[in-house]
């Protein structure tokens, strides 16, 4: 089988980045419901913008991984070797290791 084991996974790294705005505007609307005072707005804008924080998070971690699911995708799809698949994954954990000075 060639291609789309994991349905081209890391071609789709942006998850919910496409409704950004709707999630922006959402957590403008709660906060201005916050400052009027509607009891649960100020928790439901808090979560809003922490949604917004971890898709932050997300995307960075994905884009981060893009690389890696793209070579054990198409490792696991017979269009790349086990040779291939490895370099990607030693290159990657050399490029993201913790450095401590």
């Amino acid at each position: 089988m060639s291609g789309g084991s994991y349905n081209y996974l890391y071609c789709h790294v942006g998850g919910l980045e496409p409704q950004r705005g709707d999630i922006e505007a959402m957590r403008d609307r709660l906060a201005g419901l916050e400052a009027e005072g509607v009891p649960g707005a100020a928790r439901a804008a808090r979560l809003t913008r922490y949604v917004l924080i971890h898709l932050d998070l997300a995307e960075a971690k994905a884009q981060e991984l893009a690389d890696v699911w793209h070579a054990i995708e198409w490792r696991d799809s017979s269009d790349w070797g086990d040779d291939t698949m490895r370099k990607t994954l030693a290159e990657w954990q050399e490029k993201t290791a913790p450095t401590y000075g």
